[in-house]
């Protein structure tokens, strides 16, 4: 009887596919069962914080405090970093890098103690940082220039630049090592590089310019990357000659993607910032699989050490949820601190102790207010997540059978806040101005806040600064007003086509 059992269990694990190794590791990497030692993540660039969470009870420990909220960072900064974005990890799980756009800066961070290792100044505005698999470079994609800088992980110093088309995005590496992937902000291109010797070998034609985020399947076989400018998604051969493989829409504001490996398969989860919605696709057939709300604006997402939960970091909520790989459903929420980036989630990175050390409550970090913007109606602007060139639905539609186009977060900075506007629903490639209005209604005359530019897939990010809580929630000692979006400048525009809901 043992051995008929022993022979069956063997023949069932030949017969069935075995899922392992989690990305960023290659597929014969050992999955890593959630635990106690494990952290997730979130670098936040409102209040400049990083979260640290433990996943075995979804609990956040503390927050570490990179730099200082407004006003203070707009002094002259001497100490501390702004805009806290972008985020890799080494492959031993010891060591974090933190990129801070406004500061120039990569703050390398003991995962065991929370304490700052060092702190490396690169080219303008960087965007996000990766380790080399064998643990002895970190890429470092300077967006704001035309480099990836690569960075010497046993002294923290910039040993080389790799020039690459103007605007790096990301840069990730293929699980075994041999080449870097690194998509552009600024170009439709994608360059393949030899760790070897730092050479372009490969290019890949990207469908639009702005590429933010991109990853490489464990198995070595697919690179996915997104698109946030037209909403899309594109996946081509991780290996020569780097042919597309797949090219589709997934919706506006596209933002993160990473790849899950399960007893079910293997899958990609993609953040759509606009639809406020986590999607799932198989990476065999490219199929959608599941569509799971999370909450306003999710932006980045890592998957836990085994591949049952992926970790989603909420822009506009303040919020990091986590998601049951096998059911595809939120399964848990914790508050975090402001405006929420990159999300990494790192296996065993406190192997003893508590890991609390330097952490801190999360203070003004957590406060914010929530607001939505509905459509009125007019031909100027469209309902979220109806197709491009669809009609325009009525405002009732809008908010009855769609959420609302628009979500608009306050971050309290102290006695002002940053505004960040997830803006979608509208003409692409056209001008509008947050703004705002005396009447409920959006008439009357106008107070510009800020100027944009729709994206191709009509679709923005929009930022102010002030006491804007305030005076739309009724707090301050005049009137209160109402936010709006309206076609046009802020010096000559037209009727409102989006309007603060109540």
């Amino acid at each position: 009887m043992t051995r008929t059992l022993r022979l069956a269990a063997l023949l069932a694990s030949v017969a069935l596919p075995a899922f392992a190794g989690q990305a960023p590791a290659g597929s014969d990497a050992p999955d890593i069962p959630v635990s106690h030692h494990d952290r997730v993540y979130a670098a936040e660039q409102f209040s400049n914080t990083l979260s640290v969470i433990d996943p075995a009870d979804n609990r956040l420990l503390g927050v570490l405090r990179l730099g200082d909220p407004a006003p203070g960072n707009l002094s002259p900064l001497y100490r501390g970093q702004l805009l806290v974005h972008g985020m890799g990890f080494s492959p031993d799980h010891r060591t974090l890098a933190v990129v801070s756009i406004g500061s120039n800066s990569v703050s390398f961070i003991d995962t065991a103690t929370n304490a700052v290792k060092h702190v490396t100044y690169v080219g303008r505005s960087p965007h996000e940082a990766f380790f080399t698999p064998d643990g002895k470079e970190i890429w470092v994609t300077v967006r704001g220039e035309n480099y990836v800088s690569v960075i010497d992980a046993s002294t923290f110093e910039e040993k080389t630049r790799i020039t690459v088309p103007a605007g790096p995005g990301m840069t990730i590496f293929s699980p075994d090592g041999q080449y870097g992937y690194v998509c552009s902000s600024f170009n439709p291109e994608t360059v393949v590089i030899s760790t070897a010797d730092h050479g372009i070998v490969g290019r890949v034609k990207q469908d639009s310019p702005f590429c933010p985020n991109i990853a490489a399947n464990p198995d070595g076989s697919q690179v996915w990357l997104t698109l946030k400018d037209t909403g899309r998604v594109m996946v081509f051969n991780a290996k020569p000659p780097f042919n597309v493989l797949h090219s589709m829409e997934t919706g506006p504001i596209t933002n993160h993607v990473n790849i899950v490996r399960n007893a079910h398969g293997s899958f990609a989860y993609i953040t759509v910032g606009g639809r406020n919605e986590v999607q799932v696709y198989r990476t065999d057939d490219f199929s959608r699989v599941a569509t799971i709300p999370v909450g306003a604006l999710p932006h980045g997402l890592w998957p836990s050490g085994d591949g049952t939960r992926v970790y989603v970091g909420l822009e506009n909520a303040d919020a990091m949820v986590a998601i049951d790989t096998l059911t595809n459903t939120v399964i848990g929420s914790v508050p975090i601190g402001q405006a929420p980036q990159a999300v990494a989630y790192v296996p065993d990175a406190v192997p003893d102790g508590d890991g609390m050390q330097d952490l801190q409550p999360l203070g003004v970090a957590g406060q914010a207010a929530h607001l939505s913007l509905a459509s009125t109606g007019s031909s100027t602007g469209s309902p979220m997540g109806s197709p491009m060139g669809s009609p325009m639905g009525s405002h009732v539609a809008a908010k009855n059978s769609t959420p609302a186009p628009t979500s608009v977060t306050l971050f309290d900075q102290g006695l002002i806040q940053v505004l960040q506007a997830s803006v979608t629903g509208l003409e692409p490639k056209k001008p509008y101005v947050l703004a705002i209005a005396s009447k409920a209604d959006g008439s009357g005359t106008l107070e510009p806040l800020s100027s944009f530019t729709t994206n191709p897939a009509g679709s923005a990010i929009v930022n102010a600064l002030g006491p804007i809580r305030q005076v739309v929630q009724g707090q301050a000692h005049e009137e209160r007003r109402y936010l709006v979006v309206a076609p046009g400048t802020g010096a000559e525009h037209g009727a409102p086509v989006q309007v603060q809901a109540h």
